[in-house]
């Protein structure tokens, strides 16, 4: 009679450990199936529940260890203890199914950290090399900028020399009918050498013009680079 109270016991402690057993074995399942959707989604409610659940079912199984002992009859010792074994046994397959289900979270979750903090990191490259492009671009526009002043500034020298080229054509010009005029006349040899002087002066206004004219660009040249 006490073996069949104590298997009763028993039998009642078995069907608590059962029915925890059945539940943390669902919730892994249900952590799987968070792991393999598309979100890669996690519950660490679930994951608590059912660490607990497999404490719990631990402290039952010592519990139960505890009781098959004390049954007079052999054959059902040996019975409960295949059972409580068995019992021990898959409570620490699925303890160690959380625990690698864990361990791939953990991974996962430091993976998709070290993404964040490259992306971030490339972000930061990005917008570095495309200030450097904007700051290359600004350098290119001004060196165009630079390059159009001094084609420009060139052509204006090359008009104003051009002036001069053409006023030096018609003064001399009017220097030979000027002579002429003078021979004609029959004005002095003084007077000739006078006007010969002052043509001389104007030469020499009209290439120092040039010539400045040519250091001007030259140095407007220089500033502009």
């Amino acid at each position: 009679m006490a073996g069949i109270e104590g298997g009763g016991t028993l039998s009642e402690v078995y069907q608590s450990a059962r029915k925890l057993l059945l539940r943390a074995r669902d919730g892994i399942e249900r952590l799987e199936r968070f792991e393999t959707s598309v979100s890669g989604a996690d519950s660490p409610e679930l994951s608590f529940a059912v660490k607990k659940d497999i404490s719990q079912i631990h402290s039952l199984c010592a519990d139960m260890d505890r009781l098959w002992r004390s049954i007079p009859a052999k054959s059902q010792r040996d019975l409960w203890k295949r059972k409580v074994e068995q019992m021990a046994e898959e409570a620490d397959s699925l303890k160690d199914g959380l625990d690698k289900y864990s361990m791939r979270n953990q991974k996962r979750m430091l993976e998709a950290k070290e993404r964040a903090e490259l992306l971030g990191r490339a972000n930061g490259e990005s917008a570095h090399v495309l200030r450097i492009f904007d700051e290359e671009a600004q350098a290119m526009q001004s060196v165009r900028n630079s390059s159009r002043m001094l084609q420009e500034s060139f052509e204006t020298g090359t008009a104003i020399l051009s002036k001069y080229a053409e006023q030096r054509d018609r003064l001399k010009r009017a220097q030979r009918k000027a002579l002429d005029v003078l021979n004609t006349v029959g004005l002095s040899n003084s007077v000739l050498r006078l006007i010969e002087r002052r043509n001389r002066v104007d030469t020499w206004i009209k290439y120092a013009g040039m010539i400045l004219t040519v250091v001007i660009v030259y140095f407007f040249w220089k500033w502009t680079r």
